[in-house]
């Protein structure tokens, strides 16, 4: 008996993370012979979509990149961790994540954009660390121009500077992120928090008052998970989990708010999404557990839905 192409679709999703050129090749084909050899149905869309996936790879892999840095997107959403050097970005990246980073208590530790996913509510979201930027940078001073690049892509900013730090750094950044005419929805995360005297968060707020101001330590577990929820409502995405057969999916999908059943059903199959009858849901949007629903019932963060053929 095969494995569900949904489960499967999602194993292979897993198995490529983090994984680029020939490794990336290598376990493509893993997948493709692991794959039942089905002419027509979901199997058959898969494996076209992985047998796609060789050649993206390859492309990727001979592409010249000179005034750009390309960073590949993976998980629901791409939020950018952007400040002066020496913030700290590095270290609040690796205790995110289980990316090994070189870090140091000196600028310019990181030279080249550093991605890495971190789980939010069971949904994988990509944090990318920029190196620090500095004045010039959208004349392409320190390489600026490339980074911009990257931050021009991602969905939202999360603005990084010391607890102890300068203002006038981060103004800087944050003046070179408008001349590139970069706006994106963000807040402020005060690093390194357990060495803050207690005048500093006020004084970082007084500093900057258009921008939600979070308090964030690596050594304290609380203020991490504090992060990743600012970072998940940054996103603006809904998580909605999966029910089948009585059986509830351990991991939820992702979905832009106002979405309905229709898009629930399409995460499935297209097929299934052009046909199913209904569905039953249960949670913030239902009136009671287990509602039968139609398809343009909108779905609610939390929500689990049970697609209808």
């Amino acid at each position: 008996m095969p494995m569900p192409h949904r489960t499967f679709a999602q194993v292979a999703k897993r198995r490529l993370i983090g994984k680029e050129g020939k490794d990336r090749i290598r376990e493509v084909r893993a997948l493709l012979s692991e794959l039942p050899d089905y002419r027509n149905g979901p199997y058959a869309d898969l494996r076209k979509s992985l047998l796609a996936e060789i050649e993206d790879t390859r492309v990727r892999s001979n592409a010249v990149h000179r005034d750009s840095i390309a960073v590949r997107r993976e998980g629901a959403a791409q939020i950018a961790l952007v400040g002066p050097p020496n913030v700290g970005k590095s270290s609040l990246l690796q205790a995110l994540s289980e990316i090994q980073i070189k870090t140091g208590d000196y600028p310019f530790t990181t030279l080249r954009p550093v991605p890495a996913l971190t789980r939010i509510g069971g949904v994988l979201v990509q944090l990318v660390e920029i190196p620090g930027l500095i004045e010039g940078a959208s004349e392409d001073r320190g390489g600026g121009r490339a980074l911009l690049g990257v931050l021009r892509s991602a969905d939202a900013i999360v603005y990084c500077i010391r607890a102890s730090g300068d203002p006038e750094e981060l103004r800087a950044v944050r003046a070179e992120v408008e001349l590139a005419g970069i706006d994106k929805p963000a807040f402020l995360a005060v690093t390194r928090a357990d060495e803050a005297d207690g005048d500093a968060f006020e004084r970082l707020r007084r500093a900057f008052p258009d921008l939600d101001v979070l308090a964030v330590s690596i050594l304290d577990d609380a203020s991490l998970e504090a992060f990743r929820a600012a970072v998940w409502r940054l996103t603006g995405l809904i998580r909605v989990h999966l029910r089948s057969n009585g059986v509830t999916e351990a991991e939820p999908i992702a979905l832009p708010p106002g979405s309905t059943v229709v898009e629930v059903a399409d995460t499935v199959h297209h097929d299934l999404a052009a046909t199913f009858a209904g569905a039953r849901v249960w949670g913030p949007s239902a009136r009671f557990e287990g509602q039968r629903v139609g398809r343009d019932h909108g779905v609610a963060d939390g929500d689990t839905v049970e697609i209808l053929p």
